[in-house]
């Protein structure tokens, strides 16, 4: 039994947040949720965990309604900060813990292990306030999995991480997917995704694009990476003449091209060659998840890649939550 979205539709006044989408999640997966700003993804995360009810639709978890169920099931970092400012790390974990029902102890015994773990323990008489941003969302993400919920929803958890607490964050999630969670978090950092998620639901404008396990969207979407190693002068004018080539990197070295499942990577490297680009090496790979959001929305996610044509991008506003 999985969590499942089914037929979800939300408005706000005019606008159209969520337009009947639909996808799920199973125990023991990690399940990405992508997206550009103002795509649906936190009003979804918030109908989830009954924080807003949807126009149309239903959520059910284990074939249960989510309204149901006990307010623990759930794990939530939203994507703002909503910690209080003034109290202590350890005191409001145990706060936050014991309103799911843990006793004070079990709460701080728990809290510490976490902050041990995420190297914050010289941290837990700090006021909140006093925490760098990347510490306050360790914080919260120690306050969404403390009392130990079977599914975990995160709201951009990478947010404000260096690349040290992005490894203990990733690690932490591949633990918790191994120990039968089913883990929900929305990004916009393709890469981390690629290393993550096991399955994947690109979001535009209210609407599920693409999605399921990560591999059949690739083999799906038939789109094929090229790699041309070159010295990385000669800039990507030779490209244009190619239909559907996007640059998803340039830099030293070479320069990578997607293209759809009807082109053939061989025009691409006579292109190169017609143009006197110095090829030093040429191979294929699969596209990454980067690759496919633009190919499916049309606009790239963060960094922005290089793009041969296509639309501007056309970001909306998003809403804003708190720390339940």
């Amino acid at each position: 039994m999985s969590l499942v979205v089914d037929g979800l539709t939300k408005r706000f006044g005019a606008v159209l947040a969520l337009d009947g989408i639909s996808w799920s999640a199973a125990p023991g997966q990690v399940f990405g949720f992508l997206g550009a700003n103002g795509a649906g993804k936190t009003t979804a995360m918030r109908v989830v965990l009954g924080i807003l009810r949807p126009d149309d639709g239903h959520v059910t978890w284990q074939g249960r309604e989510t309204h149901e169920l006990p307010r623990r099931t759930w794990g939530y970092l939203p994507e703002e900060r909503g910690l209080y400012p003034r109290m202590r790390v350890l005191d409001q974990l145990t706060y936050f813990a014991s309103l799911h029902g843990l006793q004070p102890a079990d709460a701080r015994r728990r809290a510490g292990e976490w902050l041990e773990r995420f190297r914050m323990s010289e941290l837990a008489g700090r006021h909140a306030d006093e925490l760098s941003k990347g510490n306050q969302q360790k914080v919260q993400f120690v306050a969404a999995v403390l009392h130990d919920p079977a599914v975990l929803l995160m709201d951009e958890p990478f947010t404000g991480l260096d690349p040290v607490n992005v490894g203990l964050l990733r690690a932490a999630f591949i633990e918790l997917r191994d120990e039968g969670r089913t883990i929900v978090f929305s990004t916009h950092q393709m890469e981390t995704a690629e290393a993550l998620c096991d399955a994947i639901a690109i979001v535009d404008r209210g609407r599920v694009v693409v999605g399921g396990p990560v591999a059949e969207v690739r083999r799906a979407a038939g789109a094929t990476r090229v790699r041309i190693g070159t010295d990385g002068s000669e800039g990507v004018d030779w490209l244009t003449a190619q239909p559907g080539a996007i640059v998803a990197r340039r830099g030293v070295g070479g320069t990578d091209v997607t293209i759809p499942a009807t082109g053939d990577p061989r025009d691409v490297l006579a292109a190169a060659l017609a143009a006197g680009v110095a090829v030093s090496r040429f191979e294929l790979a699969e596209a990454t998840l980067e690759e496919l959001f633009v190919r499916h929305v049309g606009r790239p996610a963060a960094p922005v890649p290089e793009a041969v044509g296509g639309p501007p991008a056309e970001p909306a506003p998003r809403g804003a939550g708190g720390l339940a």
